[in-house]
This record gives C-alpha cells, structure tokens and sequence, in this order.
C-alpha cells in the first residue's frame, strides 16, 4: 500500500524548526549542567519543539554538525547563541554553519533588560550591600559589537543598583581587565568591591574571578528561568525570517 504525499505542505504543516542551543562548550561539569538546563527549561516551557544541543569548541556535536543533521531531510533549525553577546562565534562558526541550509541564527542573549534584573538578584544572593563597588565582569571579545552590547547590560545595572558605583572589567581580549577595574574600585575609596559576573555559566573564566581581589563574587546567570525565555524569544524572531518550504 502506498500513501499519496500530502499536497500544500507548509512549514507549519511540517512542524516548527528545530531549535538548536549553540554553547562555546566548556570542560566545568558545573558549567555543562548550568547551560543544559537552559535546554531543559525550553523542552519544558515547549514540549512541542525539537531541542538539540551544539557547541562552538572544547564539546562535541559541532553546530555544523548539528545543522547538517537537522535540515538534510528537508527540515529547517534555528539556532539560538548560548552567548551573553555577539562576537567571532556568532559571526562566523554559527554563520558559516546555517549558511546554505535552511537554518537561521538568532540573535545572542544579551544584551536585554532581563540579563540586567538576573545580575541584580545575583548581587542581592551574594550579600552586595549599599555603598559597595560593583564590577560587572564579562568575558570579553575582540568584537567592538560584544562591547556595545557589554556596556548596554552595564548601562542597565546602573539603572537598577543605586546603592554604590558600577564599573566593568573583562576577563580577557578587551580593556580594562578585570584586577585592574577592581583595583581602580579600591583606589576610589575604603569600599568592599563586589564582582558580578556577568557569564552564563561556571568555568574557567568564573575561576578567574575567584581569585581576583575582589571581596565576593557573585554566581554566575544559570541557571535561571528568564533565560529560558530569551532564548525562546530570540527563537521566535529568527523563526519568522525563514524562508517557507
């Protein structure tokens, strides 16, 4: 018996494109199980999308690999940055891998009102108080696009942290590195000065953090439910931009 293919099929008809969660990857198994329950979050908040998981280094699949996978038999993917902000990863390992495909890259997390509110609770959990210096510390990015985007975020956490001066430091490509935006914080005054971590997810540069001088350090975002929904939200502007079957 043989079935005829159904006539009109529509992206709709075919399902919605798999979403495809692209990480850089880490070595932490804290970090892995903080950016996994990012993906946990979205299969639950919508049972009915195909979720896979890709990375950009150090973790296997890659998101070429992934692409490939998810779009050979005709299917289509979008694929959501895991990252805080735009920079090489996106710019080019995630678009050279949807290019040719009927896939689409979504824009990076950050910056978005919402990373903003998660570094406030942060601070809040980690005990900052009125009149501590706070250095909000990103990983950095030859990227001038990743800095605009950083100093939008921080530009935010002013806004919402009235209780003592804001600052940023990088963890590396960028200026001013982290010890020297806490040391300058010291400079300024007998204050205790409060690292907010501005990463996704434990690992090496949230190490570094640790032994930076500063009085406490905040965790990092992950987990956290807001960002479950960015993520979706970024899916659902890129989805809109695919092209129908």
């Amino acid at each position: 018996m043989t079935t005829r293919p159904r006539e009109g099929l529509t992206r709709s008809d075919e399902g919605p494109p798999t979403l495809i969660g692209c990480s850089h990857g880490t070595d932490s198994p804290a970090g892995r199980a903080a950016v996994r329950s990012i993906l946990a979050g979205v299969r639950v908040a919508r049972p009915d999308l195909d979720v896979r998981e890709a990375f950009v280094d150090v973790q296997v699949p890659t998101v070429a690999d992934v692409v490939r996978d998810a779009t050979q038999a005709g299917g289509s993917a979008v694929v959501v940055p895991l990252l805080l902000s735009t920079g090489f990863h996106v710019g080019v390992d995630i678009a050279a891998a949807v290019a040719g495909r009927r896939a689409a890259s979504a824009g990076a997390l950050g910056p978005d009102d919402r990373l903003v509110h998660i570094l406030v609770d942060r601070l809040r959990e980690a005990g900052a108080a009125p009149g501590d210096a706070i250095v909000c510390a990103a990983a950095g990015s030859t990227d001038p696009r990743a800095a605009v985007a950083v100093a939008a975020v921080v530009d935010g956490l002013r806004a919402a942290w009235a209780d003592g001066p804001v600052t940023i430091g990088y963890g590396s490509a960028a200026l001013p590195r982290v010890p020297d935006a806490i040391a300058e914080a010291h400079r300024a005054g007998p204050v205790r000065v409060v690292v907010a971590a501005y990463l996704l997810a434990p690992g090496f540069f949230h190490s570094r953090l640790l032994g930076s001088g500063a009085g406490v350090v905040t965790g990092p975002l992950a987990p956290d439910p807001r960002l479950v929904q960015i993520v979706l939200d970024r899916y659902a502007e890129a989805a809109r931009q695919l092209p129908s079957a």
